[in-house]
Parts: C-alpha cells; sequence; structure tokens
C-alpha cells in the first residue's frame, strides 16, 4: 500500500531513516562512495527538506519509499529506497511507477540520477523507459548517471 509520510512528524521522519539508511549503504557499496547525502540524513535534516514522500508498505511496515520535488513541470525523483530485506520483491518498480502515474498528463517530463555503478538502479529506470541523458563526475571517482523521461499526455 502506498501512503503519503509526513516527514515533519519525528516518528515518521524515524520510520523512513530506518529504511534509508540501510539502502544507501547498499548503494555506497555498489558505487564505491559513502558520502551519499541521504546515508547521513537526520530526522532533523528530513524535516527540513522540502521533497514531497510516499511510502511503499507491508502491512505496518514501511518497506520502501520515494520522494520527489516539482519544478517548472518536471518531477524530480530525488530518493527511491527500498529496505534491504524487502529487496527483488519489485518495490522500487512500484513506487517509480507510482509516481509516474500519479502525474500522468500532468508533468512535461521526470528526471532522476543514480551512481553510475548502481547498475540495478541504472535497469530499473531503464526497464520504466528512463533514457539515459549523461554521465558526469560529481566528485573525484564518483561518476553519476541521469536519466529523463518526457511526459505522458
Amino acid at each position: 500500500m502506498m501512503k503519503l509520510l509526513d516527514v515533519k512528524d519525528a516518528r515518521q521522519a524515524e520510520h523512513l531513516l530506518a529504511v534509508q539508511v540501510p539502502a544507501y549503504r547498499i548503494e555506497a557499496e555498489l558505487i564505491g562512495f559513502d558520502g551519499i547525502p541521504g546515508l547521513h540524513d537526520t530526522v532533523e535534516t528530513l524535516r527540513e527538506c522540502d521533497e514531497v514522500f510516499y511510502g511503499c508498505f507491508d502491512g505496518d511496515e514501511l518497506a520502501g519509499a520515494i520522494s520527489y520535488k516539482v519544478e517548472d513541470g518536471v518531477v524530480d525523483i530525488h530518493r527511491l529506497v527500498v529496505h534491504p530485506d524487502f529487496h527483488r520483491r519489485g518495490i522500487g518498480e512500484r513506487l517509480v511507477r507510482f509516481v509516474l502515474e500519479k502525474f500522468e498528463g500532468g508533468a512535461d517530463a521526470f528526471i532522476v540520477a543514480t551512481g553510475a555503478a548502481n547498475l540495478p538502479a541504472k535497469r530499473l529506470y531503464a526497464k520504466l523507459g528512463f533514457e539515459e541523458i549523461r554521465e558526469f563526475e560529481a566528485a573525484p571517482g564518483l561518476y553519476i548517471t541521469e536519466f529523463r523521461q518526457e511526459g505522458r499526455p
């Protein structure tokens, strides 16, 4: 079940961190970089961000989450996290599809980025119709791949 998360609520922010931090630890290992901002988030930094968050629940347990911002008709997916206990169950795909469908006919484009060495994420975005638009070095030895998908009428 998908549910809007209120990260201004400390308890919900804590639940999100309990999913986000282990998920980003896995990505950090994949890409060889532990400076991923979300890996070092706190309840306070989540409360201060201006992203919209949705969670995917397995019963009462938060299994994964996605966040985005919308600016000038472009939906920018900022975070996609799935707790390692829930990997390979299609939760990441369901979360991305949820956002794509939420804005169907109402967005000019969707953008997302991931570590270039994060092959599972890159495969997911390609599977869902995102096109790789560029790769760049964000920090010494850290390469990021950006994806874009045009909005659907």
